[in-house]
């Protein structure tokens, strides 16, 4: 199997669990109200959802994984902005950093097809 699809697998997975961990999880809703973006909790769980199960389909259709790869990585930028804002530390920054490279990874591996 290639990197890459493993990387999507990975990334989509973690991108379920937490977009659906806010839906079961007082903690969730908590860190949102903490970063001063309660109203911008569910509509984050839902487009990690959505770039989750993108990122499913992009395994199939190039330009689908296109979208959702760079969907999420704007998503954690973000999110690193938020964490850099609200002062938390690094190891707090660390997972949204990862995802970000994780998914601009998967983006700049997929834009590549479409140099070809």
């Amino acid at each position: 199997m290639p990197l890459t699809n493993i990387l999507v697998l990975i990334s989509s997975i973690s991108f379920l669990g937490y977009g659906i961990a806010y839906f079961s999880s007082s903690k969730m809703k908590n860190e949102f109200v903490r970063f001063g973006l309660s109203r911008l909790g569910m509509l984050t769980a839902i487009l990690e959802i959505l770039g989750a199960l993108g990122l499913l389909i992009g395994l199939k259709f190039d330009f689908i994984l296109l979208i959702s790869s760079g969907g999420l990585a704007l998503l954690m930028l973000l999110g690193v902005r938020v964490r850099l804002r609200v002062k938390d530390g690094f190891l707090a920054i660390l997972p949204a950093l990862v995802f970000l490279g994780l998914n601009a990874y998967i983006f700049f591996e997929t834009m590549k097809i479409f140099m070809d």
